[in-house]
C-alpha cells in the first residue's frame, strides 16, 4: 500500500513460498516475503523498512507520524507470534484454537480502545501505522470471521472494514500470477 500511496512503482513478483524461485533466494538471503530490491542493489527485507523507504520518496498525506503508543513494534513481535499460532493452531497443539486466540486479544483490546476515541491509530487521519497494523488484524479477523463479527471489538471491526473498503487496499490486492524463474539457457556451442 505504501509503494503505491507513494506512487513507486515496482516490478511485482508473487512468489509461490512452497516453490521459491533460485533468483529469489538469491536476492533475500532470509528467503522470506517481502523483499523489494532497489536499483542500487540494496534489499529491503522487512515491510516496515519498505513503507519508510517510500515514505522517505514520497509521502502526499504524512503517513509517516510517529507511532507514539509502541504498536508497531508489538504488533511485529508479540501479535504476529500469537496471530500465527492462532492461525495455525494444529502446529501448536499445546493449547486449544480458543486459547490460541484468547491469548491475542489484549492487543486488540488495545487497539480497539484507541479506535473508540479516534478514526485511526495515530489520530484522526490515516498513517502508516495504520498500514502496517491492518494486515495482521485482517488475517486474525480471516480466521474465525463469524466470530470476529460477533467480538466484542465494534471499533476495531469499523476500522478494519473502512481499511478493506479503500480503493488503494483494492488497488493492491488484486490478484497476480505466481512468478515463475525464467529457465537458465544453456550457452550455445561454438
Amino acid at each position: 500500500m505504501a509503494l503505491v500511496y507513494s506512487g513507486i512503482r515496482v516490478e511485482l513478483r508473487e512468489v509461490r513460498l512452497s516453490n521459491k524461485p533460485e533468483e529469489f533466494i538469491n536476492s533475500s538471503p532470509k528467503a522470506t516475503v517481502p523483499v523489494l530490491v532497489l536499483e542500487s542493489g540494496e534489499i529491503l527485507e522487512e515491510s516496515l523498512d519498505i513503507i519508510r523507504w517510500a515514505l522517505s520518496i514520497n509521502d502526499p498525506e504524512q503517513w509517516l507520524v510517529e507511532d507514539r503508543e509502541g504498536l508497531i513494534k508489538e504488533n511485529d513481535e508479540a501479535f504476529k507470534r500469537l496471530l500465527d499460532r492462532y492461525k495455525y493452531a494444529g502446529r501448536f497443539p499445546e493449547l486449544t484454537v480458543d486459547e490460541h486466540r484468547q491469548a491475542a486479544l489484549p492487543f486488540l483490546r488495545r487497539l480497539d480502545k484507541i479506535l473508540t476515541s479516534s478514526n485511526y491509530l495515530s489520530g484522526e487521519k490515516l498513517s502508516f501505522v495504520d498500514v502496517a497494523i491492518m494486515p495482521f488484524v485482517r488475517q486474525f479477523a480471516g480466521v474465525d470471521p463469524g466470530w470476529f463479527e460477533q467480538s466484542e471489538f465494534e471499533s476495531l471491526r469499523r476500522w478494519l472494514g473502512s481499511m478493506l473498503a479503500t480503493e488503494l487496499f483494492n488497488q493492491v490486492m488484486r490478484k497476480v500470477d505466481f512468478w515463475e524463474a525464467r529457465p537458465q539457457r544453456s550457452p550455445t556451442p561454438t
